[in-house]
C-alpha cells in the first residue's frame, strides 16, 4: 500500500514547483532586463553586476545557484553540493563536491582529487624533467609511479612496502608492521623492532637505542655544515640523552661542542634542572611545581607556581599570569591579556609597518580583528559575532557586512565555507565599493535588493514585481514588469 503524503510534503512539493515555474516564467522577461543587463526578480533569478570588484554575478533558486565572472576568475555553485572555481591567468582550477568531503585542485601540471582525505589521486611534475602519479587510500596503501622507475614506490600497510615523504618522514620501509620498520628523517635512521617497544638509530655521528618505556640512550657527536648563503661553516652541536622507565627519569647533554652546552636532569614528579651559559632552570615538583628561570640569552627572569597557573617573569618580556582570572604579558612586540578566561581575550602584534590587534570574547563568540599599516594608516578590519553577522573592512575602505554567520567565526578566511556555505544563510547582504562609491543590500537572496552605482540607484522587491530605477536623466516605474511611467529628472538648482 501506498504511504499517504502528509500535508508538510504536499507543501513542500508545491513550493519547489513554483520555484521552478517562476523561473521558466520569468525567463522572457529577461528581455526585459536593464541597458546595463542586470536582471532582478530575487529570490527565483537575479542577473547584476558585483559591487567590490568589476563582473557580473547570477544567482537563482535563492541561495541555491550563483555563477560569477571577473575578469580574473570565473565560478559556478549549487551551494552547497558542487562549486567549480577556474583562475586562467595562473592556471588554477578547482572543484568541490560537499565541502570537505571532495574535492579536486589543479594548479598548471599538479593536480590532486581527494575524497574525506582517505581516497587521493595526485599527480603533476616531481622536477624539471620527471612525472609522477600518486594514488592513496589512506592509511592501508601508497603508491607512487613516475617516469623515473627510481623513484616509484608501493607500500601495502601492515604487510609490506616502501614509500617517500609521508607521515612525516623523509623515507619509510616496513615489514609486517609493528614487527620492523625503518624510517629516516634527513640523516637520522631508526630501525624499530615490535614498534615502539625496539628501536636503533644511527645517522652521521650518531647512534643510539632504546626499549621503550624501560631504558634508552642515544649519543651525537658535534658535526658542521657549510652556510652557503653566509659562506662559512657552522657547528651543528652533539648531545647525549638517556631515560629510564620513560617519562619519569630523563637525563641529556646539548650543545655539545658549541659555546652554549647545556646539561638537563628530570626526575617526575619531583625535579627537573637545566644548566647552561645562557639559561638556568630548576623546578621542585615538576611540573605543576615551584620553577625558577634565569635566561641570560633574552634577559629576563621567571618564577612559576602550579604552571600555567601563576607566573610572573621581569626583564625583556614582563608577565603577570592569575590562570583563569588575569593575565598581562609583553614581548618583543607581542602583547596578550585576558580577564576572567576565556570570556575575554586580547592579542597585539607590533611589527613596523604592521599593527594587529585581535580582541575576543568567548574564543569565537565575538571577535574584532585589526590589522593596520601604520605608516600611510590603512587598515582592514574583521568582526564576527556568532552566529549573527559577519563584517568585514579591505585596506582600500570597501566593507561587506553579512547577517547570519554560524560557520564563517570559526573558518575566518576558508574561501570554500565562503562560497558554498555562506548563501545558505546570508540573509542580509549588504556592499560598498569604496573606490567607485558603488553600493548594495540584498535582503532574502534579492527579495529586496537596492544597488546604487555612479549617478544612478535601483530597488526590486517581491521577484521584480515591483523596481524603480532613477538616473541624471529621471527616474521610472515598473510593476508586474510593466513600465509605469516615467519621473523627469529634477532641475539643478542655479549657483
Amino acid at each position: 500500500m501506498k504511504a499517504q503524503e502528509t500535508p508538510t510534503s504536499i507543501t513542500l512539493s508545491l513550493t519547489w514547483i513554483a520555484f521552478l515555474c517562476a523561473i521558466f516564467a520569468l525567463a522572457p522577461f529577461s528581455a526585459l532586463a536593464d541597458d546595463d543587463g542586470e536582471f532582478i526578480a530575487g529570490p527565483a533569478y537575479s542577473n547584476f553586476k558585483l559591487t567590490l570588484q568589476s563582473g557580473q554575478r547570477q544567482e537563482a533558486f535563492g541561495p541555491f545557484y550563483n555563477s560569477q565572472t571577473t575578469s580574473a576568475e570565473q565560478q559556478l555553485a549549487f551551494p552547497p553540493f558542487f562549486c567549480h572555481t577556474l583562475t586562467s591567468d595562473v592556471g588554477w582550477d578547482e572543484w568541490e563536491f560537499l565541502y570537505p568531503i571532495a574535492d579536486y585542485r589543479r594548479f598548471g601540471s599538479e593536480y590532486r582529487w581527494q575524497i574525506i582525505e582517505f581516497l587521493s589521486f595526485s599527480g603533476g611534475k616531481s622536477d624539471l624533467t620527471n612525472t609522477a602519479r600518486m594514488f592513496t587510500l589512506f592509511p592501508f596503501y601508497f603508491q607512487r609511479r613516475a617516469s623515473d622507475p627510481s623513484l616509484n614506490y608501493t607500500a601495502l600497510v601492515p604487510i609490506y612496502g616502501h614509500m617517500e615523504n609521508r607521515l612525516f618522514r623523509d623515507d619509510i620501509k616496513f615489514v609486517l608492521f609493528p614487527l620492523y620498520s625503518e624510517t629516516r628523517k634527513k640523516d637520522v635512521v631508526t630501525d624499530n623492532y615490535l614498534y615502539p617497544i625496539f628501536a636503533r638509530s644511527r645517522g652521521e655521528g650518531l647512534t643510539g637505542w632504546e626499549v621503550w618505556p624501560l631504558v634508552g640512550t642515544e649519543h651525537k657527536l658535534p658535526t658542521t655544515r657549510t652556510n652557503y648563503y653566509a659562506d662559512r661553516t657552522e657547528i651543528i652541536g652533539g648531545y647525549d640523552k638517556y631515560f629510564v622507565l620513560f617519562p619519569f627519569f630523563l637525563k641529556a647533554r646539548a650543545g655539545i661542542g658549541t659555546t652554549n652546552p647545556a646539561t638537563s636532569m628530570t626526575v617526575i614528579p619531583f625535579y627537573n634542572r637545566l644548566k647552561s651559559p645562557a639559561r638556568d632552570e630548576i623546578s621542585y615538583g615538576w611540573p605543576l611545581g615551584y620553577n625558577i628561570i634565569d635566561d641570560r640569552e633574552q634577559k629576563f627572569t621567571e618564577r612559576d607556581l602550579f604552571w600555567p597557573f601563576i607566573v610572573r617573569a621581569r626583564g625583556s618580556k614582563t608577565v603577570t599570569h592569575y590562570l583563569p582570572f588575569y593575565s598581562h604579558a609583553v614581548s618583543d612586540g607581542l602583547e596578550s591579556d585576558f580577564y576572567a578566561w576565556p570570556i575575554y581575550k586580547f592579542n597585539r602584534i607590533h611589527s613596523p609597518p604592521l599593527d594587529r590587534t585581535r580582541t575576543r570574547i568567548f574564543f569565537f563568540v565575538y571577535s574584532d580583528t585589526v590589522e593596520k599599516n601604520i605608516l600611510n594608516g590603512d587598515y582592514k578590519r574583521r568582526v564576527d559575532f556568532w552566529p549573527f553577522y559577519t563584517f568585514h573592512r579591505d585596506l582600500d575602505g570597501s566593507r561587506r557586512l553579512q547577517i547570519l554567520a554560524p560557520l564563517e567565526p570559526f573558518f575566518p578566511n576558508n574561501r570554500s565555507v565562503t562560497r558554498e556555505y555562506s548563501p545558505l544563510w546570508s540573509v542580509w547582504r549588504a556592499e560598498r565599493n569604496a573606490r567607485t562609491g558603488d553600493a548594495s543590500q540584498s535582503l532574502f537572496w534579492n527579495l529586496y535588493r537596492h544597488e546604487k552605482a555612479g549617478g544612478a540607484k535601483k530597488f526590486s522587491l517581491l521577484f521584480g514585481l515591483f523596481q524603480y530605477q532613477s538616473t541624471v536623466e529621471g527616474g521610472s516605474w515598473r510593476i508586474f514588469y510593466c513600465h509605469i511611467g516615467r519621473k523627469p529628472a529634477q532641475p539643478r538648482p542655479k549657483s
